[in-house]
């Protein structure tokens, strides 16, 4: 029931394909005991004397038609073929891809880059492949053993007790060999995706190891996740070697037991060697089936471990959609009263913060870091939801948005650009699938990255390496502000994006920015006040909460903390290193 109920959660709705199969299979496996039970009757005749010639060829007639039934029902069996594994497989991705596309950001950040890949990648197939042939094998085990003891029942309810009374004393080793397996295997497949994680890590931190030595057997973090991996792994095979030799070797002890008390009864001239030679056939066939289990058991377990893992991903929260989406009026945004704090926070990030960024300004979030700029600006993308309050697009709380609407309403340009191992055209486009090479070039142009592209080998069919690696900032910047531009999404929302770059490439990047933020509704959060003197306003956030507000002129007037933060930054810029 286990073994069905993880089949029903891994293959969705191609489940009623899956027990089609499962049902041919099961009748498979008793067409298939019902032959090997049919040897007991046949070698007893063969061995009969007179030979009875019209019994003996009834019964290998009989034995011919249900031979051929197995084969046509294994065929049968078969209908959940490899395409059908490639279908749940494909399926099952699809959802946990919709699952992390739903859940909150802030959980998608717990999960590492390497643990998901595992997770999406070998886990599904371990997981899918795996079950599905421990299902069907489970089916045998439990049909032709019963089929057979049945018929040796018949024979004699004596060597049926002596075959038995074996199997109670496997149970506690099969039930060790699950706790063993089941512990050790969840511990082995999460140190496979913590060791894909520091791989990844590893290979995007390179240049850093390099620089601070840390490579080779001085990658410490890589090494200790491969000694981990190697201590889960060798510990569980180690814990699982002897119960499974125990497990099997009782089993089989009952085939000797009944041999030999078989033997007893044919020397006493209660069995006929035929019928003892067709028996203890029977017997093995019983008892194979069951010392496989401890093997398929390790499997099931296995596959057990990496169901846990994807169920783990498939049972993340995710974002509550609107039952009746409505569509906004307009690009104002509007903050009211909210409240919001991170899962392991022990106070709110943001509190009751109220906050009106009309339709068609400039709104800059300043302040010191934590202060809570960069959350406030995330939550018009609904990267979570708040607490308490409200966030509003249009006059329309974000919650009751369609995500789709949402996500085509707000472009974010993040000072950490990402970039995708594709082409330059193809990266821009993200901004809008399906756009044209001459809106492409034309989005490059106003983004001020045209001239760079076209100095290039290739130009636009350049492939930026991982993550935009053969690039520069500035580079990755612009062809990230080319993608907004491309998008053409009425709020923009801009995360310090010049924070990181020379004085040339903040240039170039402020003059995309200009022709970006023109008629939109835009959000910046800024370090340097200079870049953001001639904002419609300017709110100061401290501590989770608005300190101050205004334009660059009142909030001087005031004498309060951004004039404070005004004055430093200004007399900062006149530093030189000394002597």
């Amino acid at each position: 029931m286990s073994t069905v109920g993880t089949l029903k959660q891994l293959t969705g709705p191609n489940w009623p394909l899956l027990r089609s199969s499962l049902g041919w299979s099961l009748a498979a496996s008793v067409v298939q005991a019902a032959s090997y039970a049919l040897l007991i009757p046949l070698l007893a005749s063969i061995g009969a004397r007179p030979f009875e010639s019209a019994k003996t060829s009834l019964l290998l007639t009989l034995l011919t038609i249900l031979v051929v039934v197995e084969s046509l029902l294994r065929r049968k069996e078969l209908t959940f073929s490899f395409d059908s594994f490639a279908l749940v497989i494909e399926e099952l991705r699809l959802r946990l891809g919709r699952r992390l596309r739903s859940m909150p950001f802030e959980l998608l950040q717990r999960k590492a880059a390497g643990d998901l890949a595992s997770v999406i990648g070998s886990n599904v197939v371990d997981a899918v492949m795996a079950i599905s042939a421990v299902a069907t094998l489970v089916l045998q085990f439990v049909a032709v053993p019963a089929v057979l003891v049945f018929v040796i029942v018949l024979v004699d309810w004596r060597l049926a007790v002596v075959l038995l009374v074996t199997i109670p004393f496997a149970i506690p080793f099969v039930r060790r060999l699950r706790s063993v397996a089941g512990t050790g295997y969840a511990r082995s497949t999460e140190s496979d995706g913590v060791a894909a994680s520091r791989i990844v890590e590893y290979v995007q931190g390179l240049p850093v190891f390099r620089a601070t030595g840390q490579v080779g057997p001085a990658a410490t973090r890589l090494r200790e996740a491969f000694e981990h991996q190697d201590e889960a792994q060798s510990s569980t095979q180690r814990g699982i070697t002897a119960p499974s030799i125990l497990a099997a070797s009782v089993v089989q002890l009952g085939v000797v037991g009944l041999a030999a008390f078989g033997t007893f009864l044919v020397v006493g001239g209660e069995l006929s060697p035929l019928a003892l030679i067709a028996v203890v056939a029977a017997a093995v066939r019983f008892a194979e089936p069951l010392v496989t289990a401890t093997a398929m058991t390790l499997a099931f377990e296995y596959a057990q471990a990496g169901v846990a893992r994807v169920a783990d991903v498939l049972a993340a929260p995710s974002l509550p959609l609107p039952p009746r989406p409505v569509s906004p009026v307009g690009a104002e945004i509007s903050f009211d009263r909210v409240t919001f704090g991170y899962l392991d926070s022990v106070r709110p990030v943001l509190r009751d913060v109220s906050l009106v960024v009309p339709e068609r300004s400039l709104t800059a979030l300043v302040g010191s870091s934590g202060g809570g700029k960069t959350t406030l600006a995330r939550l018009v993308t609904r990267f979570a939801d708040p607490q308490a309050g409200s966030v509003r697009v249009g006059g329309v709380d974000v919650r009751s948005i369609d995500p789709t609407e949402l996500t085509k309403l707000v472009s974010v340009v993040f000072q950490d650009v990402y970039l995708f191992d594709d082409t330059i055209a193809a990266n821009i486009a993200m901004g809008r699938p399906g756009a044209s090479p001459d809106e492409i070039m034309a989005a490059a142009r106003s983004a001020n990255c045209h001239d760079f592209v076209s100095a290039l080998p290739q130009g636009y069919l350049t492939r930026v390496g991982e993550i935009g690696s053969s690039l520069s900032g500035g580079e990755r910047q612009r062809i990230s502000l080319a993608r907004a531009l491309l998008k053409d999404a009425p709020i923009v929302v801009l995360d310090e994006p010049t924070a990181s770059l020379d004085a040339e490439s903040e240039t170039a990047v402020q003059a995309a920015i200009d022709r970006l933020v023109e008629r939109k509704t835009v959000v910046v959060i800024a370090h340097r006040l200079s870049t953001v003197v001639g904002a419609d306003q300017i709110v100061v956030l401290d501590g989770g909460s608005i300190a101050e507000r205004g334009t660059h002129g009142a909030l001087l007037a005031a004498n309060g903390r951004y004039a404070a933060m005004w004055r430093a930054q200004q007399s900062a810029r006149g530093w030189r290193v000394s002597s």
